[in-house]
């Protein structure tokens, strides 16, 4: 009898409604315990420049002014004693090595509870290591830098977002221009912006969550690419870039050959426009974005299935006495023609909209609001009983930066719309509401 009422005061306390109240304290105890001590980070970029992670981010990874201008400079920017050789002859530095080598590890932990549990999968989810990474993320050589990133998942390792640059510097009458070029394997992740389809809010999530069947393929194309391009940013004001892609897909077979499938059919173009601009406490930034890769629907050759993705967005940072706030924005429209041979092509449209707002205080709290909507024609591959990928919903993230380099965040996602209806829309009676999802992580970089 007594292990019954054991048992009972257990699955009292652990109940959803109570579980999410008891997260929020655990929280909240966690913030008291950690607010005492003193901020400090020390990653391989704050190594390489001897400054803090605060010099680069309001908090991590989202760039503030300086952090973009070290990432569009190459990573290459160093207070550490260098290893230089020249030649008499022209001084010309033929060596600049770094005195330690720029590496970084990072690690993510996380709990995950779903409004309704999943039929047959464990609801409650707890994950260690959610991620780990280490990354090789510094100066080369004088132009050129690098951010490559080695990822443990918690099922397989392997090349995960990888950014090497060559940069320079030059005048335009008497205007500065910095230009460079990238190599890299993931559309945007290049991009300085916290709009991006490669770093837009969150930047961490949930991998027990249930998800939107359906995103733009500019957001899904990760390690499974390589591209090379071309940027430049003029007088700090406009920056353009172009950058092509061929398929890289990591764990398949390289060549590409008759029973690939996912094939880059050429090449696949990316363009990037902004325009910012940064007066007194204030900046914005203003953009549009474009990528038009082409598959074949199998193997290296035949009918292909061709996307059209173009972006618009808005980026604005107000920084303020105890801390700084934060917006972005950003719509991505999607067209995709799917041949079929002889068989009429069918075709797709979606559209994905997401706006958020952040508030950073300079004690190490943070809060961030996400509204988030998506629409698109029918696709059987969404899998739903209208096949419509009509989604939308709000996040809310409270989070807590003890020292620059720790994150410790509980976020909420809230569905008011799944795959196409509000309830029901798996025709097994579960409601868009059911995938709501708690998750909470702590983020470690050293």
């Amino acid at each position: 009898m007594k292990n019954s009422n054991l048992s009972d005061r257990i699955l009292f306390w652990v109940s959803p409604f109570r579980l999410g109240r008891l997260s929020v304290l655990i929280f909240m105890c966690l913030s008291l315990f950690f607010s005492t001590k003193e901020s400090k980070a020390l990653p391989s970029y704050a190594r390489q420049t001897g400054m803090s992670c605060s010099a680069c981010h309001y908090s991590f990874p989202e760039l503030n002014s300086f952090g973009r201008q070290f990432k569009l400079n190459g990573y290459v920017l160093t207070g550490m004693r260098t290893i230089d050789s020249k030649e008499d002859s022209s001084k010309m530095t033929r060596l600049k090595l770094l005195s330690t080598l720029p590496v970084s590890a990072m690690v993510q932990s996380s709990f995950t509870h779903l409004e309704k549990d999943m039929p047959g999968i464990q609801n409650n989810s707890v994950t260690l290591p959610q991620q780990l990474s280490v990354f090789y993320a510094g100066q080369v050589s004088p132009h050129i830098g690098t951010f490559i990133q080695m990822t443990y998942d918690g099922h397989s390792f392997g090349m995960d977002n990888v950014d090497i640059r060559y940069t320079n510097q030059a005048k335009i009458g008497s205007r500065n221009i910095t230009y460079g070029l990238t190599l890299n394997n993931n559309p945007a992740v290049q991009d300085v912006w916290n709009t991006s389809p490669a770093w837009r809010f969150p930047a961490a999530r949930s991998d027990a969550a249930q998800n939107p069947a359906k995103s733009a393929i500019v957001e899904n194309l990760g390690t499974q690419v390589a591209g090379i391009g071309a940027y430049t940013l003029y007088n700090n004001f406009l920056f353009a870039e172009a950058t092509v892609y061929r398929s890289a897909q990591q764990g398949a077979t390289n060549p590409a050959d008759v029973f690939s499938s996912d094939v880059i059919s050429g090449v696949a173009p990316y363009l990037r426009l902004a325009l910012q601009h940064q007066w007194g406490k204030n900046y914005l930034e203003l953009g549009t974005f474009g990528f038009a890769p082409k598959f074949y629907a199998t193997g290296i050759q035949g009918a292909l299935d061709k996307y059209s993705d173009l972006g618009i967005d808005a980026q604005f940072e107000h920084n303020l006495s105890f801390g700084a706030f934060t917006a972005h924005s950003s719509l991505i429209k999607e067209s995709e023609t799917k041949e079929r041979g002889i068989l009429p092509s069918q075709k797709f449209d979606f559209t994905s909209l997401k706006v958020d707002g952040n508030l950073y205080l300079k004690n190490g709290i943070g809060g961030t609001v996400v509204y988030f909507y998506t629409i698109g024609s029918a696709d059987p591959r969404v899998g739903s009983w209208t096949n419509k990928p009509d989604s939308k919903g709000y996040i809310a993230q409270v989070e807590y930066l003890p020292w620059y380099n720790t994150k410790i965040a509980m976020q909420y996602v809230a569905y008011k719309q799944f795959d196409g209806t509000v309830t029901n829309y798996n025709m097994h009676e579960r409601s868009a509401a059911n995938n709501s999802t708690l998750y909470l992580f702590v983020w470690l970089n050293f």
